[in-house]
């Protein structure tokens, strides 16, 4: 069994709240580099947040706009996570990349141009019901959208990791992170409103968001970064690739205690990507809410998830990784609980146009709490279970096994939505948590980290 080296616990990165809020909103210690790249990050992530808080939406502009099906709900977010089953592929990709700029450049123009199809998408529904091509190729230019992520993500953590010193890191990376989240709260409710006065506003919204989308990729390629031109023999890519995945085998088979973790992120997954969907279909079908208020709930979780970031930012780097999956997953499971209890208990009120379900914000605000912690585990938890230069490899289980669950998950939640409901969906969901939680528990008692 792997142990977590003694190293990474004691130079976790939230394990020392108050030396890293001395100089928490100084920039006295930057150099010209670091500035100028935290500049450049810093407008990217702004246009960034423009562009997500706009798709943060999307899903609904697709069932209310469009008109799409339950299952096309389900595909479009399926899309979003089902291209990390190729993360070993891509990650090869940018690895071998001799100009990771050039790489930038191409991928932000591949991804993000479709958007700008929608253009042509006509501002009449009677058209829109009659031609249902016009949701096959909003889906199709979504699924080359979401290609981007497995390959600008980690290129820009590579570029940040090359101009940013250790010390400056994390301080610029959350300034930049929090500038990236107030956007999005503004925008979401902002596009949520002009929507609510013209439904079809996606068809001259999203193609501005293409041309943003490609200036953000092109303000990447300004940071300061030099490709290091090493000679190696490379193996072929199908012959890394096996061996990449080799790799990761022998990971799940040999460290019990990451087995288990990750198995209990299958059962969590499974419920969470099973019950989005049907989250949006029920919002829509029966609560029957308009734009603004579903911005409102969106942007609850989101302000909620902003502000205990910090304090579970603290708690990660002092708990078993599995007690804190058990906390998130708990979090989960009382979303869809209260869910359930807004059918049990309807009374809402408008307020400034928003449909007010006071048992439905606090199920929202659950979502918050879930997210923050998701957050910190999605991105971090694998280290945990390892030393520091195996953490890529650990990361890289995590991400594929995303994939897997992707493939089936959606579809499948709104499979059950269709055979039994609404509530049958969601009790599904919270067994699958219930399971998730004991796994985590169970192996908290029989195998020591």
């Amino acid at each position: 069994m792997t142990s977590v080296s003694s190293e990474f616990k004691t130079d976790n990165v939230f394990s020392h709240p108050e030396k890293d809020t001395m100089n928490l909103f100084s920039l006295k210690t930057a150099n010209k580099r670091e500035l100028k790249t935290f500049k450049l990050h810093s407008l990217h992530m702004a246009l960034e947040g423009v562009i997500d808080g706009a798709l943060l939406l999307n899903e609904f502009v697709l069932l209310k706009s469009l008109h799409g099906t339950n299952y096309q709900i389900s595909y479009l977010f399926q899309y979003s996570v089902v291209i990390f089953l190729f993360s070993v592929l891509f990650n090869k990709i940018v690895k071998r990349s001799r100009n990771k700029k050039r790489l930038l450049i191409w991928v932000g123009v591949i991804t993000r141009l479709p958007l700008a199809v929608m253009a042509f998408f006509p501002n009449d529904a009677d058209i829109i019901k009659n031609n249902p091509h016009f949701t096959t190729f909003f889906l199709l230019v979504f699924l080359v959208y979401y290609l981007y992520k497995p390959v600008i993500l980690p290129t820009i953590n590579l570029l940040l990791r090359h101009n940013y010193s250790t010390q400056n890191f994390g301080k610029f990376y959350s300034y930049a992170t929090t500038l990236n989240k107030v956007i999005i709260i503004v925008v979401t409710y902002s596009f949520g409103r002009l929507l609510d006065y013209d439904h079809f506003a996606f068809t001259y919204i999203y193609p501005a968001l293409s041309v943003l989308g490609i200036l953000s990729i092109a303000l990447l390629t300004r940071i300061d970064y030099t490709d290091v031109q090493i000679e190696i023999n490379y193996l072929r890519i199908s012959q890394s690739i096996k061996k990449s995945l080799q790799r990761m085998a022998e990971i799940v088979i040999r460290n019990k205690p990451y087995r288990d973790f990750e198995l209990g992120f299958m059962f969590y997954g499974l419920a969470w990507m099973a019950t989005i969907a049907v989250v949006t279909l029920f919002m829509e079908k029966q609560l029957h809410l308009n734009y603004a208020s579903i911005a409102f709930y969106k942007n609850t979780f989101n302000v909620v998830a902003i502000i205990c970031l910090p304090f579970l930012g603290k708690l990660i780097g002092n708990v078993d990784p599995r007690k804190f999956g058990a906390f998130a997953f708990l979090s989960l499971l009382l979303h869809l609980l209260l869910i359930i209890l807004t059918q049990a208990f309807p009374y809402n009120f408008i307020f400034w146009g928003l449909q007010i379900y006071p048992v439905l914000v606090l199920s929202f605000i659950a979502n918050g709490v879930f997210t923050a912690a998701m957050a910190l585990l999605w991105g971090i938890g694998s280290s945990y279970f390892c030393e520091k230069e195996e953490a890529s490899d650990y990361q890289s289980v995590h991400l594929s096994l995303v994939g897997f669950r992707g493939l089936f998950a959606p579809i499948m939640g709104v499979f059950i939505f269709e055979s039994i409901g609404f509530t049958g969906a969601f009790i599904t969901g919270i067994t699958l948590l219930l399971l998730a939680i004991f796994i985590m528990l169970f192996s908290i008692r029989k195998r020591i980290l």
